[in-house]
Formats: C-alpha cells, sequence, structure tokens
C-alpha cells in the first residue's frame, strides 16, 4: 500500500508541476496569442475599453475604418468601430467584430489594437503624461481614385468579379475591389445574437459578399495566358522575335486524338495563309497557334515560366491569397489547352495584374504588398515595407518583345482590345484580353490585363469577371476606368 500510495502521490505531483508550469507559461509567455484568437470576446472587450483601435487609412490620406467612443449609453464597449466607406473598402479593411476579423483588421491587429511590443514606449508615455493610449494607424498603399474607379465599375456591371491594380515597378497594390461585396459596419456591432444573425445572413447568401474575389477567387485566365506562353517560345528560342512566322491554321487537329481545334467564332487568323508574324497572331488571340506553341514547348517549361510569374505561389500581402494553379497536363492535347488558358489553368485577379507587372517592370516581377506603413499615435514609424523583386520570369529583351504585342492588342486594328486605343487621352495602354470557358452555356469568364502608359508604366491592372463573356467587352472598360482614374490622381492626363 505504501508504494501505490507513493506512486499515486508522485503521479498528483507531477501533474501539479506540470499545470503550474502551463499556467506560467500561458501567464507570462503566451498572453498576446490568446488575445489575438478569434472568438476571444473577453479581449475585444478589454482592448475596446483599454485602448482606442487605430484607424487605417489609404495612401493618399482617406481614413477607410476609424474609432470613436460609442454613442450608445447602455454600452459595454467603449469604444465603436467605423467604416467610413464601408462596401468600397470591405476587401481591404476586412472587419474587426467581438468574435473575430478578417482583413488588414486581423492581418494588423495586434499594432491596431496597440497590444503590439512595438507600441510599448510609446504606452509608458502615455501613463505618464495621462494621455488616451491609442492603437498604430495602419497606412495602406491603396490610391482612393483607383479604387473608388474599380468599386463603381464592377459594382456598374453587376456580375461576380475582383479588380487589382499594382504599381510594376515596387509592386505596391493601388486597388484592390471585389463583387458582391459587403458593409462592414453591419458586423461593427457589440450585440453578440444580432452579430450572429448578420453573420448567417451573410454566409448563406448565395451571392457569396464575403468571399474577396480580388484575392480568394479563382478563374480560369483564359488568352491571357497567352502572356505565360510567348515568354516561354520567346525564351526557349531566342532566334524567334515577334515577327517571326508560326503556324496559324483555321483548325488545329489535335495529336493523338481527333480532336478539332478551333479559333474564337471559326475565325482564320491573319490573312489566311497559315502562317502569320507571332506579333498578329498575339494580337489576333489566335487560339490554334498558341495551343501549337504549347505543345511545341512542352508542359514543364510551361510550368516552369507560370510559377516564376507568380503561379503555385503562396503569397501574402499581408492578406492570404490563393494560390494561382498551372497544373502540368498528362498529354501533349491538354498541354495545347493549357497554353491557351484553358485545361487546369486557375488565376486570381491579382495573378492576371502580375502578368502585366512583370511585363512592364522589364521582366522583374515585384512582390506585391498593401501596407504602405505603420505610425504611432505619436506619428513615429513603427513599420514601413520595402519592395522587393519576387522573382524574373523573363530578359528585359523578352520583355521589351512581349511589350510590343500587347501594345498591338490596344493600339492595332486586328487588335482584340483596339475599341480601347483612346480611351484615356495621352496614355497609350497596352493589354491582353481573355475569354474563358467554364462549361456552361453563354457563361465564359471575361479577363484582361494590362499596363500603362506603354513608355513608362506606372499601373497595371488584373480584371475577371464570372460569367462576364468576352474579356474585350466586360473586363477591359474597368481597367480602363481604373487607369483613367489613377493617371488623373497622378497628374498625367
Amino acid at each position: 500500500m505504501n508504494r501505490a500510495l507513493r506512486r499515486i502521490s508522485t503521479a498528483v505531483l507531477v501533474m501539479f508541476v506540470l499545470l503550474l508550469v502551463n499556467v506560467s507559461y500561458l501567464q507570462g509567455f503566451d498572453t498576446a496569442s490568446l488575445a489575438g484568437k478569434a472568438g476571444n470576446s473577453r479581449a475585444f472587450y478589454a482592448a475596446q475599453n483599454q485602448y482606442q483601435r487605430g484607424s487605417i487609412v489609404t495612401s493618399d490620406g482617406v481614413t477607410i475604418a476609424t474609432s470613436g467612443l460609442s454613442s450608445s449609453p447602455n454600452d459595454s464597449i467603449k469604444y465603436q468601430r467605423t467604416y467610413p466607406l464601408g462596401p468600397e473598402y470591405a476587401s481591404v479593411t476586412g472587419y474587426d467584430t467581438i468574435f473575430g476579423s478578417t482583413g488588414i483588421e486581423q492581418a494588423q491587429n495586434s499594432l491596431l489594437s496597440g497590444n503590439d511590443s512595438a507600441l510599448d514606449v510609446r504606452k509608458i508615455i502615455d501613463l505618464i503624461t495621462g494621455k488616451t493610449t491609442k492603437g498604430a494607424t495602419v497606412q495602406v498603399t491603396i490610391n482612393s481614385k483607383a479604387q473608388a474607379a474599380a468599386y463603381n465599375a464592377l459594382r456598374a456591371l453587376g456580375k461576380p468579379g475582383g479588380v487589382v491594380a499594382l504599381d510594376p515597378r515596387t509592386g505596391a497594390i493601388l486597388a484592390l475591389a471585389s463583387y458582391p461585396t459587403f458593409d462592414p459596419n453591419m458586423l461593427a456591432i457589440h450585440d453578440g445574437a444580432k452579430l450572429n444573425k448578420v453573420d448567417n445572413r451573410l454566409l448563406k447568401d448565395k451571392t457569396q459578399p464575403l468571399l474577396n474575389r480580388a484575392l480568394q477567387g479563382s478563374y480560369p485566365p483564359g488568352s491571357t495566358f497567352k502572356i505565360v506562353t510567348s515568354s516561354t517560345l520567346l525564351t526557349q528560342s531566342p532566334a524567334t522575335t515577334i515577327n517571326t512566322k508560326v503556324d496559324s491554321p483555321t483548325t488545329l487537329t489535335l495529336p493523338q486524338t481527333q480532336h478539332v481545334l478551333h479559333n474564337d467564332q471559326g475565325e482564320v487568323c491573319g490573312d489566311g495563309s497559315g502562317q502569320v508574324p507571332l506579333i498578329t497572331a498575339f494580337a489576333q488571340s489566335c487560339d490554334t497557334t498558341f495551343a501549337k506553341i504549347g505543345i511545341q514547348v512542352g508542359a514543364n517549361a510551361l510550368n516552369d515560366m507560370a510559377r516564376k510569374f507568380g503561379m503555385n505561389t503562396s503569397l501574402n500581402i499581408p492578406l492570404p491569397v490563393a494560390k494561382s494553379n498551372y497544373v502540368i497536363p498528362a498529354s501533349q492535347p491538354l498541354t495545347a489547352f493549357s497554353a491557351i488558358g484553358q485545361f487546369s489553368d486557375t488565376v486570381t485577379p491579382l495573378q492576371e495584374a502580375m502578368l502585366s507587372a512583370a511585363i512592364a517592370n522589364n521582366g522583374t516581377l515585384m512582390k506585391p504588398y498593401l501596407v504602405k506603413q505603420v505610425t504611432a499615435s505619436d506619428l513615429s514609424t513603427v513599420q514601413a515595407t520595402s519592395q522587393s523583386a519576387l522573382s524574373q520570369p523573363v530578359s528585359s529583351s523578352v520583355a521589351d518583345s512581349v511589350k510590343q504585342m500587347m501594345l498591338a492588342v490596344v493600339q492595332q486594328p486586328e487588335g482584340t482590345a483596339y475599341a480601347f486605343r483612346q480611351a484615356v487621352t495621352g496614355v497609350e495602354i497596352a493589354g491582353k484580353t481573355g475569354t474563358a470557358e467554364t462549361g456552361q452555356v453563354s457563361l465564359n469568364d471575361a479577363a484582361f490585363t494590362c499596363f500603362a502608359p506603354f513608355a513608362n508604366p506606372d499601373i497595371a491592372v488584373g480584371v475577371i469577371i464570372a460569367g462576364g463573356g468576352y474579356g474585350a467587352s466586360a473586363a477591359a472598360p474597368i481597367a480602363v476606368q481604373v487607369i483613367k482614374a489613377y493617371q488623373q490622381a497622378m497628374g498625367n492626363q
């Protein structure tokens, strides 16, 4: 019995020691992690009553999220979060609620809430001086004029889609819009029962307003993928130029099959001779040409190039981004389809913008980022994002060639986006349209990727409209509106 009691006593002692160690760890080292966990409403209540949450502002000084004293006399929480331009910026700000957060509210929560260790000195000073402690202000890279143009254009069209604009020289995200969307003010309420009702309604909404299509929506790129296919050919075959004649049959019987591939609506590529300059095939977006090129360069080479452009890569900007995928096909016929942006190719609107951004920046793809800087309440800089290169998909000479082909898409009569050659006064736009079959009649997805001004690009735009039809008719007009608004904001018009 004594031996048994000793064993039990030892076991109990060990458990008490482990419990003590665990409690000490939680209280001494893991408090920040526990406070930041989604659903920790006690931490939310404490934070909202202790510190005034910091604001989120655009690069040009527009406040898109802020906190002020609650106007409700029965509110147990001191500060109320508000979103002055709610739906327009929901894809950027996300929301901050008593049960959790998304978007920049989540990604920068410790700084916005004032709990980050980088703000400790500021909090001590506030304590000594008796000032109200405020969370840090997060300034995002968004340009308010470009953002307004992107959101308003999506809303006017009324179809699901996303828009992303980048500064190709730095990777800064200039616009990030998704539609349908929601008003984060609906979720910034302090009544748990009402919040649950609103949340459930949004979750059950068939239009998926909570889905950030700009970053999380993944769609077939259609002919915009021909940027990757062209880059692969020009890299693999240095002797090939944009004026090299390539096979452009009206129909193409895919190898090992009886399947016959046609150009859109059975159109003839070029002059119908069966061979046209590469730039003409690109501008006219001849499927038979690029399907054959895909077979020629091979699936592995296409996969390597797609990866260099950002596909099959996990990104965090710091919002999470869905992977854009190129799946290596199992056969030459499927490789042909993948080379024209079909088969299993999928991209986000961000990825569409990255395609043009890399070409516009002489072949260097900069890492996309959404947070410009973070400042404390005394305006001192806590964090600032440093721009960095993500990859080098192509050489500057190959980039120059693809630039010329993208310019032809918009500026030459045979180009699929020729209608937009004078859409922005004094600004030459270069781009690539895409129309992707979805397997549903009359529900083709529309895509457009572009950059401007051609001579000195400062913006690259990617647009995808689910069920939009042709890229030139649904996606391109939206990109043009974003470019026009940004050029006006920068004084380039």
